[in-house]
């Protein structure tokens, strides 16, 4: 049974609150959120409560902020679940959170509530085999032990695996500048050692290894 199975579940599905934003989220990633919309304050309240995730997808067509009730902006089918790990409320209406990334899951169906809060039918992808780095790939661990250097460990799994094939895939697609399109296909993609070849490739056509 997946993580969010006290949802309502049926034929493998279950009801998912989703957060639409214009980044993604991969599995193990941290990512702080700034929450002042009302519906999205309410949602975040009650996975508090409830001490469950809710999903982020990508945002492919729209903005973060609805200008009208009932508008949705279109989002990518495959998204991550968002465990709330901290957060604050600095002033009235407005909550900092940070969430880490959870499973991944695919977007069945989705619904609008009168509050403009999006639900989804959603089922779970399995995780992708895990391996060691093979030799070729250890120049992608020593640029990503830079890019850990320079976010900081507030932007940083403090739980690091260096030597996780999955682990440094994910970690290097979502700290390296590239357009969203791209990792939300990083996300997509269910094997380990075929996203390193692709990161490898590209940034050796970079010159950056």
């Amino acid at each position: 049974m997946w993580p969010f199975a006290k949802g309502r579940e049926s034929g493998g599905t279950t009801s998912l609150p989703l957060f639409p934003l214009k980044t993604v989220l991969f599995p193990g990633g941290i990512l702080p959120l700034k929450v002042f919309e009302q519906r999205y304050i309410d949602m975040v309240k009650s996975r508090l409560a409830d001490a469950r995730p809710f999903g982020v997808c990508l945002i492919t067509q729209g903005d973060e902020v609805v200008q009208s009730l009932g508008a949705v902006p279109e989002i990518a089918t495959v998204g991550t679940l968002a465990r709330i790990t901290t957060w604050d409320m600095p002033q009235l209406g407005i909550l900092h959170i940070t969430t880490e990334g959870g499973q991944r899951f695919r977007v069945r169906s989705q619904a609008v509530q009168s509050s403009g809060l999006c639900i989804g039918e959603v089922t779970p992808l399995p995780a992708e085999s895990t391996f060691d780095l093979a030799p070729v790939h250890q120049p992608l661990v020593n640029l990503l032990e830079i890019l850990a250097t320079r976010v900081g460990p507030q932007n940083f799994p403090a739980e690091r695996n260096f030597s996780n094939a999955s682990w440094v895939g994910y970690r290097l697609a979502e700290l390296l500048p590239l357009p969203l399109s791209i990792k939300q296909g990083m996300l997509e993609i269910n094997d380990a050692g075929v996203r390193l070849d692709v990161l490898r490739k590209f940034l050796a056509q970079q010159g950056v290894i």
